[in-house]
């Protein structure tokens, strides 16, 4: 592999597209064959009144977006029950639920909202749980997120991910050809979409902090790449690399403490460890070939890597404390982008078949090797704090856009804003944000 392709993989985020952006969309094009049963009945304030946003109308739209339940339109409904005492279960038997969520809300003298919901088991008429979070008017999405992950993870055993964000760079071009690249964040499912940088320059690579209050990424501000640290809450940011070459691809150790990253300050595309509180550069590879993508592990003992070092791009394993490298794939001429799923044995990767580019994984024991997408030009997986769906980018028409597919490939849905083009996706932790009662 020649250095030039060392740069276009640096430069997947140069991408061009039409005018203006806008939140993302969400379009599910598949689920599972039988999925759940569940009503969402809707959630109103007691004594009147309105709210800001429509609770079960939130839920809803999340659970049926994991692919694994289908939820009952609320026009469908024979009744609308508040509390765990108002449901009869016959009625919600005979139209085919399996499980019932209700809720209630009531405004305290302060102005916060209470809400309390339960979730119950309609072919064991038994209530499953019931449990009571409070926020702000503002807040109303994250509580129903809170409620969807709490639902999701009762009845599943998996906990949810409809509570955190996601990262990603748009591009848009001026009618004089110019092109503005911004630096997003939204809710997982598209929402409340927030600009945190824009800029004439390329921006790429986003990685969450594991706290999920920063990030860290590539810009070409400065005329070359070099890796900026972001605070969220107040768009606080700081430049960590200004050396020559290639600076990019920063990945955050499980930690917090230290960043992986690419740098050809010594000649070559080497592998990096950057300590934030130090400052100091260790550097990990020393190979002649171009080192480049790494990813921690989740345990944050290792890294992986994409080299060409065999002759072609390939995914290795960097053992920190030893040093020690091992190939990973060997299927195909092209695997790259390796990212470990939190189970520690997933292994998700861009891998070229029959010309095409697709997301895979691997199973890290058994080597087993699986294709998830079915589009040409796949690019940038990222996985869900939970392990049970990941994004990636993609090109419906000529349009690039975000997509999803479970790890087991069952469930998939696409996120194309309404307007614009959209790349290099970066799921974020989870992000707890409620415990409830």
């Amino acid at each position: 592999m020649s250095k030039n392709l060392c740069v276009r993989w640096l430069l997947t985020a140069m991408f061009f597209a039409p005018p203006a952006f806008a939140e993302l969309a969400i379009e599910i094009t598949r689920g599972l064959d039988k999925p759940t049963n569940i009503a969402v009945v809707p959630m109103t304030l007691r004594g009147g009144g309105t709210l800001s946003e429509d609770l079960g109308n939130i839920v809803s739209a999340d659970l049926d977006r994991s692919g694994l339940f289908r939820t009952m339109s609320k026009i469908n409904m024979l009744s609308y029950p508040a509390t765990a005492k108002e449901v009869y279960f016959r009625d919600w038997r005979i139209v085919g639920m399996e499980y019932v969520v209700v809720g209630e809300v009531v405004r305290d003298f302060d102005g916060r909202l209470k809400v309390t919901f339960s979730l119950l088991e309609v072919n064991g008429e038994r209530m499953l749980f019931t449990r009571m979070v409070q926020g702000s008017e503002r807040e109303l999405r994250d509580i129903a997120h809170f409620i969807s992950d709490t639902v999701y993870e009762a009845i599943t055993g998996i906990p949810g991910a409809f509570s955190t964000r996601l990262a990603y760079v748009t591009a848009t071009q001026a009618p004089n050809r110019q092109i503005t690249y911004r630096l997003m964040i939204s809710d997982a499912d598209g929402a409340r979409e927030r600009l945190m940088l824009e800029s004439r320059e390329p921006l790429m690579s986003p990685a969450w902090s594991p706290d999920g209050q920063e990030l860290v990424y590539v810009s070409f501000e400065t005329r070359r790449p070099a890796v900026f640290r972001q605070r969220l809450v107040d768009a606080h940011r700081e430049q960590l690399t200004n050396f020559r070459g290639l600076n990019g691809a920063p990945s955050w150790s499980p930690d917090g403490r230290r960043l992986a990253l690419v740098l050809s300050k010594d000649g070559n595309p080497e592998i990096y460890l950057f300590d934030l509180v130090t400052r100091a550069f260790t550097r990990l590879t020393h190979h002649f070939a171009i080192d480049t993508e790494p990813s921690w592990t989740p345990d944050g003992r290792a890294i992986v890597f994409t080299s060409d070092r065999g002759g072609a791009p390939q995914i290795y394993r960097l053992t920190i404390g030893t040093g020690a490298v091992e190939r990973l794939t060997f299927e195909g001429s092209y695997n790259s982008r390796g990212q470990v799923a939190p189970d520690g044995r997933t292994m998700v990767m861009v891998h070229r078949r029959d010309g095409r580019y697709l997301i895979a994984t691997q199973d890290l024991v058994s080597g087993r090797m699986r294709t998830l997408t079915e589009t040409a030009l796949d690019e940038s997986p990222t996985v869900a704090p939970n392990g049970a769906m990941l994004i990636y980018a993609t090109k419906q028409g000529s349009k690039g856009v975000l997509a999803a597919v479970s790890l087991d490939s069952r469930v998939r849905y696409i996120l194309p804003s309404r307007q614009g083009d959209v790349r290099e996706p970066a799921w974020s932790p989870l992000l707890k944000t409620y415990s409830g009662q």
